[in-house]
């Protein structure tokens, strides 16, 4: 049975899973890891709540990136790649996120770093893998086809342990922006081209993919030492990769199905609206100068685009990670809506200045990430109720 989701045929649908105990350790350090940065945003959209620590807001950005967002995709990876070594990534990713969060930020970059270029390598033992029978003459062309999205997630993780250095060296999370935008974009655009040539995509159309991925690769490599440019060359490169999957990912077709393939199509296609929205205001502004430009499009791509990514893979790539059941329910239809709804009041309080509507929207925008996890257990349990 293939899954209309992710491409993948399942072995065996019907088999009620184990679940992965070993995994969970990862995944409750990545867990954590948001919880503390969810804390710390508090702080900064000027709620007058107690922070343990300074840096559950100093680190806030951190922390969902990489601690959260970064474990969670290093984890999924060393799952697919089945090498026990390859579990070190998530761990440092886990293990980072939360001495960053303790106040301990040396030691932390350090370890968040070390998950990226771990992560790297992991990423070359499945091209190796990938490689390691070369085909005949006349299909090698195919074969190359074959390793494009792998290309565009590898230098997504690049991009992750090149901001990690940079990060290392002194820069601010302000400045590293660029290329923790780059990490997570690269790695979503990778998966989607992967499903894109399954879906039999011309090589032709995959070429623009290819091309809006390189273009926010050179955009955060040219923000080192030319932040405006770099900034704007990002952004650029946002928008036409928005632009492309908006017509090219299969989930223009899905969505007009039902149950969870067309739930998945509806979290993707509003995440691609804000990838480009997020694209322009760089594309406009460069390295924005006033807060409100600047928060505006950092939360269209990390929270519009990013976790509606999250929203809509996480009732696949969860039961494949820690073999627990995560089934559909119209249920989650209510956070994806909080979500965006949420982000709406969020970006146009920071564009009109208006500080009610932004701490509002970024209060509602952090229910709905806890609504998120509530409606996936109630869905649990009302899956389980109806097999019993």
């Amino acid at each position: 049975m293939e899954n209309q989701v992710t491409g993948v045929r399942d072995r065996h649908p019907r088999a009620a899973p184990r679940p992965a105990a070993r995994r969970l350790p990862l995944l409750a350090g990545a867990l954590l890891s948001l919880l503390v940065a969810l804390w710390g945003a508090l702080g900064l959209l000027d709620l007058d709540v107690p922070l343990p620590r300074t840096s559950f807001a100093q680190q806030h950005g951190p922390l969902m990136a990489l601690g959260f967002l970064g474990t969670l995709i290093s984890l999924e990876r060393s799952v697919a790649l089945g090498r026990p070594w390859a579990y070190a990534s998530p761990a440092l990713a886990a293990a980072g996120g939360l001495i960053t969060a303790a106040g301990f930020a040396a030691p932390g970059r350090l370890l968040l770093t070390a998950a990226g270029g771990w992560l790297v390598a992991v990423y070359i033992a499945v091209l190796g893998r990938r490689t390691g029978h070369r085909p005949p003459a006349p299909t090698r062309h195919h074969s190359i086809e074959e390793l494009r999205p792998l290309a565009v997630q590898i230098a997504g993780a690049v991009a992750w342990y090149a901001g990690g250095l940079l990060w290392i060296g002194g820069r601010t999370v302000g400045e590293i922006v660029p290329w923790l935008a780059a990490f997570l974009i690269l790695t979503i655009a990778g998966e989607r081209l992967e499903l894109a040539r399954v879906a039999f995509l011309g090589r032709r159309a995959s070429d623009g993919l290819v091309a809006a991925a390189a273009l926010i690769g050179a955009g955060a490599a040219v923000s080192v030492a030319w932040p405006e440019p770099g900034w704007r060359l990002t952004g650029f490169g946002m928008v036409v990769l928005a632009g492309w999957l908006a017509v090219h990912d299969i989930a223009r077709r899905t969505v007009r199905g039902n149950g969870l393939p067309r739930f998945a199509a509806a979290c993707l296609l509003a995440g691609y609206a804000w990838l480009a929205v997020a694209g322009s205001i760089w594309l406009a502004a460069g390295r924005p100068a006033s807060t409100g430009l600047y928060d505006a499009a950092l939360h269209a791509v990390f929270l519009g685009f990013v976790i509606s990514m999250v929203f809509g893979h996480a009732p696949v790539i969860l039961p494949a990670v820690l073999r627990v059941r995560l089934p559909y329910h119209p249920l989650l239809y209510a956070p994806l809506a909080l979500l965006h709804a949420s982000l709406v009041v969020r970006v146009a309080g920071d564009l009109a200045g208006v500080s009610a509507a932004r701490t509002t929207g970024g209060v509602l925008g952090e229910v709905s990430l806890l609504l998120f996890g509530g409606c996936a257990v109630a869905a649990s349990r009302l899956a389980g109720r109806k097999r019993s």
